[in-house]
C-alpha cells in the first residue's frame, strides 16, 4: 500500500515537471522559427555558402554536398548589430519609371510579406515609422522644387550651378533630390561572407566600378554608411561576380552560370536567415553592384525570387531582362592600375579635323557591322579593328568630333566614358542599351544615338548636325564630366555618388508599410 502511494506520487510529480519542459521547449522553438519567403518554392543550395549561426534552421543545411565550402560564412570581427523584431509589413511601388514627374506621388502597392505569426511589433515599426516619414518628406521637398523652380538647402554650397544646366532631365529635381540624399541617406552593407567572393572586387581595368564601389561602402568613410541596419534605407550585398567568376570557376571548365547563381542564392538565403530585412521588403530595399558580363543572370534561376530586387549592372540590355523601373546602369570604366582614370583632354572644337573614330576588334554583330562598312574606307570617319603602333588611341579620341561607341559582345562599353572624358561627343551604336543615370540626364543634349540599321549613314547624319548643335553638345561635356569620375573617397556628383543616387531614387519611390 505505501509503495503505490509512493508510485502514484512520483507520477503526480513527473508528469507536470514533464508538462512543463514540453511547454518551455515549445516557446523556444517558436521563438526560434525564421520564415522564409521564398523556403517552399526555391531549394537553397550550400555548396558554396557554410551557415555559422548557431540557431540557424535545420532547412538550411544539406546533408548531402558534394563539394566542399568554397565561400566560408563566418561571424565578423565584432559582432553584427542584432536586428529589431520585424512586423509583416507591405511594400509600395511605383507603376512608371518618370521618377521625378510621376514616381514621387503615385503609389501601387503589391504583397511583400513574411508570414510568420509569432514574429511581434516591438522596434522594427518605429524605425521604419521614421524612415518612411522622412523619405515622405524628400518627396515633399522635391515636388516642391519642381513647382518652386527653386532648392532648399541650408549647406550653403554652390557647387552645383542650376542656370543652364540643361543635361539634367529637370536641375532643380535632381539637384534637390540630392541635397536630400546627403541629407538622409543610409545604407547597411552585409557582413556575412569573406574575401575574395565578398568584401572586395577588382579596382582596376574593366570591372573597376564594381571593385571600386565595394571598397567605398567597405571603406568606413562614406557618410552614407548606416551604422545599425534599422536605420539602413538600403542594403547592400557585397558580393563581386568578378571575383566570383574568377576563384570559383577557376578554372574554366563550363559557362554554366549554375554556380554563380546558386553562390548568389546562398547568400540570400544567410542573410534573410539572419536579419529580417529581406523578408520585409521581398529584397525590394536590397541592392547589388556588378560589371561582369555574367551579372544579369544571377537571379535568372529564380526570377520570383529575385522579383523586385536592385541590379546595378554594366550590361543593362532590356532585351536581356533589365528594368529600367527597378534596376540600375553602371558606367564600365576602364581604370588603368594605380589611376582614378583615363586622361582628360580638352582639345578646342577648332583642333578636330577628324569628324568620327572608332578603334576595336570585332566583337559581336555591331562591331561587324561597322568595321563592313567602315573600316580604311574614308578619312573623315576612322574606323579601325588594330590600331597602328605609330597612332595613340586616346590623341585620336582628342582630334575627333564624334567618338563612336559600339557595342561589343554585350552593351556595355568603356568608350562612353572615355568619349565623355575626351570631350568627344558619345555616338551611341547600340540597341536596348539603357544608358547610365539616364533617369537624371538627358543624353540628347551632349550625345547623339544612330540606330544600328542606320550604320552606313554615319557620315550623311553626323555631317547634317548643324555646327551651333555640336558646339553646344560638345561644351556640355565638361558639365557632364563628374558625374563618370572616379574619386577615392567618393566626392559630391561623381560616379559613385551618382550610382547611389540611382538607388535612392529607387527606394525613394518604395514604401514600407507596417
Amino acid at each position: 500500500m505505501a509503495m503505490s502511494l509512493t508510485c502514484k506520487t512520483s507520477m503526480i510529480i513527473i508528469f507536470p515537471t514533464l508538462l512543463l519542459i514540453f511547454i518551455l521547449f515549445s516557446s523556444l522553438t517558436q521563438q526560434h522559427h525564421v520564415s522564409y519567403l521564398y523556403s517552399s518554392s526555391f531549394p537553397l543550395h550550400q555548396s558554396y555558402v557554410k551557415q555559422y549561426s548557431p540557431s540557424s534552421p535545420s532547412s538550411l543545411t544539406n546533408e548531402n554536398l558534394e563539394h566542399e565550402p568554397i565561400l566560408k560564412i563566418s561571424p565578423s570581427p565584432s559582432p553584427a548589430p542584432s536586428p529589431s523584431p520585424s512586423t509583416t509589413t507591405s511594400v509600395q511601388s511605383p507603376s512608371n519609371h518618370d521618377f521625378f514627374n510621376e514616381l514621387l506621388s503615385n503609389f501601387t502597392s503589391f504583397n511583400a510579406t513574411t508570414t510568420d505569426s509569432t514574429v511581434k511589433v516591438i522596434k522594427m515599426k518605429t524605425s521604419v515609422d521614421k524612415i518612411e516619414e522622412g523619405l515622405a518628406k524628400a518627396r515633399e521637398n522635391i515636388r516642391e522644387a519642381v513647382r518652386s523652380r527653386n532648392v532648399t538647402t541650408s549647406d550653403g554650397r554652390d557647387d552645383f550651378i542650376l542656370k543652364g544646366a540643361d543635361i539634367y532631365r529637370n536641375p532643380y529635381a535632381f539637384y534637390q533630390s540630392h541635397i536630400e540624399m546627403e541629407k538622409r541617406f543610409k545604407v547597411w552593407t552585409y557582413k556575412e561572407g569573406e574575401q575574395p567572393l565578398v568584401h572586395d572586387g577588382p579596382v582596376n581595368n574593366i570591372y573597376s566600378t564594381e571593385g571600386q564601389f565595394i571598397d567605398e561602402m567597405e571603406s568606413g568613410k562614406s557618410p552614407f554608411i548606416a551604422k545599425h541596419p534599422d536605420e539602413a534605407h538600403a542594403f547592400f550585398l557585397p558580393f563581386s561576380v568578378a571575383n566570383v567568376i574568377r576563384y570559383i570557376y577557376k578554372p574554366i571548365t563550363s559557362f554554366s552560370r549554375d554556380r554563380l547563381q546558386q553562390f548568389v542564392e546562398d547568400y540570400v538565403s544567410v542573410v534573410a536567415n539572419r536579419y529580417p530585412y529581406w523578408n520585409r521588403s521581398s529584397g525590394a530595399d536590397h541592392f547589388m553592384v556588378s560589371c561582369h558580363d555574367w551579372s544579369p543572370q544571377v537571379s535568372n534561376a529564380h526570377p520570383e525570387l529575385f522579383k523586385h530586387f536592385i541590379r546595378v549592372l554594366c550590361n543593362a540590355n532590356t532585351s536581356e531582362g533589365f528594368r529600367p523601373e527597378r534596376d540600375v546602369t553602371l558606367p564600365e570604366i576602364n581604370l588603368p592600375f594605380g589611376l582614378l582614370g583615363q586622361p582628360m583632354i580638352s582639345n578646342r572644337p577648332s583642333k578636330r579635323n577628324i569628324l568620327a573614330f572608332f578603334a576595336g576588334g570585332a566583337h559581336g554583330n555591331i562591331r561587324k557591322v561597322l568595321l563592313n562598312e567602315w573600316k580604311d574606307k574614308d578619312n573623315d570617319v576612322q574606323v579601325y579593328q588594330y590600331l597602328p603602333k605609330n597612332l595613340n588611341y586616346y590623341q585620336l579620341m582628342g582630334k575627333s568630333k564624334y567618338c563612336l561607341c559600339a557595342s561589343g559582345y554585350e552593351v556595355a562599353s568603356p568608350r562612353v566614358v572615355e568619349a565623355i572624358r575626351a570631350e568627344c561627343v558619345p555616338v551611341i551604336l547600340s540597341d536596348s542599351y539603357v544608358l547610365p543615370f539616364s533617369d537624371v540626364l538627358d543624353w540628347s543634349k551632349f550625345s547623339v544615338n544612330i540606330p544600328v540599321k542606320d550604320i552606313p549613314k554615319i557620315k550623311e547624319i553626323l555631317q547634317a548636325i548643324p555646327l551651333r548643335k555640336y558646339l553646344q553638345m560638345q561644351n556640355r561635356l565638361k558639365q557632364v564630366q563628374r558625374h563618370f569620375s572616379v574619386n577615392r573617397p567618393a566626392k559630391r556628383f561623381d560616379v559613385i555618388h551618382m550610382v547611389l543616387h540611382s538607388v535612392w531614387l529607387r527606394r525613394l519611390n518604395i514604401g514600407l508599410l507596417s
